[in-house]
């Protein structure tokens, strides 16, 4: 018996239109020397479709990744950790960071600071989905993105980058689970 596929929220043809219609928008953003940072695990996907859009945009980035961690198959560890460093610099050169989600902003915020302190000249970030802010009690998100591909809804997603316990990051399009 197999589990059955989560139900298509945004298909595979309305992710790749949001990722083509957002490279297109950073295709006036991004400078020559310009290196693409993904986040991993979640933001490969993302990156390897942005990276290719804004090269049928004319722009040709490099391309680096940072891993860090602050879950444990979804569950929250409360500390970040850099599990894999950058491994080319960055020193005087623009730096586009993307990954899948903003949810927080905490992976986000920490790989910004990494780039600054390596020297990058210029950062900017971007991600496919926005998640509403899930702050409580009068905190804000630690962060706002640059560039945001999809406004996402306040649901259980997967897909694309997104996953459940390690699952569902491959499909093509983002599913919900709620």
């Amino acid at each position: 018996m197999t589990d059955a596929l989560p139900a298509v929220l945004l298909s595979e043809e309305e992710v790749q239109g949001r990722v083509t219609t957002l490279a297109d928008l950073l295709s006036d953003y991004i400078k020559p020397n310009c290196i693409g940072i993904c986040l991993l695990t979640g933001g490969i996907w993302f990156a390897a479709d942005l990276s290719r859009a804004l090269n049928r945009a004319g722009k040709d980035i490099a391309f680096d990744a940072l891993w860090l961690s602050s879950y444990a198959d979804s569950h929250e560890s409360g500390a970040m950790l850099i599990r894999a460093p950058l491994q080319r610099s960055v020193e005087g050169r623009q730096v586009l960071i993307m990954d899948d989600v903003l949810d927080t902003g905490a992976s986000l915020k920490i790989a910004c600071e990494i780039a600054r302190e390596a020297g990058a000249s210029e950062v900017l970030t971007a991600v496919f989905a926005r998640k509403p802010d899930p702050m409580k009690d009068s905190k804000m998100r630690e962060m706002e993105v640059d560039f945001c591909a999809w406004e996402a809804p306040a649901r259980y997603l997967v897909g694309y980058g997104l996953d459940d316990g390690g699952k569902y990051r491959a499909l093509p399009y983002i599913g919900v689970l709620d």
